[in-house]
């Protein structure tokens, strides 16, 4: 006898993070910490001892136990899937390897048409581990939203074609500049991959998605919208009809602002460099936000914690819905409690 596959859970369309995104009243202003939260517990720390970071990121069981930790520690308003933006790229066959102190190192980088040729499509399948994980995370979560992630096709690129990490990003742009049929083939083909490792995230019942695009602050205005805009378009709005929340992020973004919105998010994270009230401003209000305390004010005490917490709160009420984030990635030597702290002082301030 065949038995009928299992449905993947349902996402939480009536928590306080998926009402913030869609303009909604909320119980309280929601928060979570962006990029691994968990870094800074020593618990993650201990359970990682001696596993590298893609090897993590591939099993179930790590990747849901590390995606708890954060929710256990601070009781945030929504859990962030336990992976790395490079993950449907070694599935997709990349030879790359997460480096301690590094980062994302990639054996060949892809520089010539013959390889981005070789680079594949992603299949559902070969991110399987994901969608196990996802499921076993929504029925453990309860009322807290699941949030996926991908990289963007952009940040995607320059980690291909630099080879790893990069301050100044000079071969990436030299393909853009120099090599435009050869660039938009690459972000095409990335693009494919990231909405692919995405929906699989949202049809496993994540809650919302994000896109991480985390070095398209280097771009004017004038090239992220004729060589980014309209791949990272594809990968938004190829996520409306699964009715998920759809934000998008970047660092060092402020004049690109109001563009990364229009490509299709419902909620546009902000970096700690621009006031939310601003941004309201350069996005317009019809989307909501998402940010901005700076990751490093949490080093400076906490009577400058809660002035700052307090501050972005005022300037996030500019906005049609607001979640509250860090402008960036959680410090590894970040104290936990602090972290912990601002969430019970966000609810508290922020109780209906």
């Amino acid at each position: 006898m065949i038995l009928p596959p299992v449905p993947a859970p349902s996402p939480r369309t009536d928590s306080a993070l998926v009402l913030a995104a869609r303009g909604e009243s909320v119980p309280v202003t929601p928060v979570w910490f962006m990029r691994q939260a968990g870094r800074s517990l020593p618990e993650y720390r201990a359970l990682r001892e001696g596993i590298p970071m893609l090897e993590a990121c591939s099993r179930p069981d790590l990747i849901q136990e590390i995606t708890l930790q954060p929710v256990r520690r601070h009781g945030v308003d929504a859990a962030i899937l336990f992976s790395d933006i490079v993950v449907p790229l070694k599935a997709s066959g990349v030879d790359l390897d997460i480096v301690p102190g590094v980062g994302p190192v990639v054996a060949d980088p892809i520089r010539a048409a013959d390889q981005i040729n070789l680079l594949r499509p992603l299949h559902p399948d070969e991110v399987g581990f994901v969608t196990e994980a996802v499921h076993g995370l929504v029925g453990a979560l309860g009322g807290t939203p699941l949030v996926g992630f991908a990289g963007a096709p952009f940040t995607l690129a320059s980690y291909l074609i630099e080879g790893g990490p990069s301050k100044n990003h000079e071969l990436t742009k030299a393909m853009m500049y120099g090599a435009p049929e050869l660039w938009h083939r690459l972000l095409d083909r990335l693009a494919d991959i990231a909405l692919t490792f995405l929906r699989v995230q949202a049809e496993a019942g994540a809650s919302a998605l994000q896109l991480f695009d985390s070095w398209a602050g280097v771009l004017s205005r004038a090239d992220y919208a004729a060589n980014v805009a309209p791949h990272s378009q594809k990968v938004l709005t190829g996520l409306a009809d699964l009715g998920v929340p759809r934000i998008h992020f970047g660092v060092g973004t402020g004049e690109l602002l109001g563009l990364m919105g229009d490509v299709g998010a419902d909620v546009v994270g902000v970096d700690w460099r621009v006031p939310l009230d601003e941004a309201v401003r350069r996005i317009g209000p019809h989307r909501a936000v998402q940010g901005n305390l700076d990751p490093a004010v949490l080093f400076a005490g906490w009577p400058v914690v809660e002035r700052e917490v307090r501050r972005i709160l005022r300037e996030g009420a500019a906005a049609r819905g607001h979640i509250l984030n860090l402008g960036h990635g959680v410090l590894p030597s970040t104290d936990p409690d602090v972290l912990t702290r601002v969430v019970d002082l966000v609810h508290e301030l922020t109780a209906a």
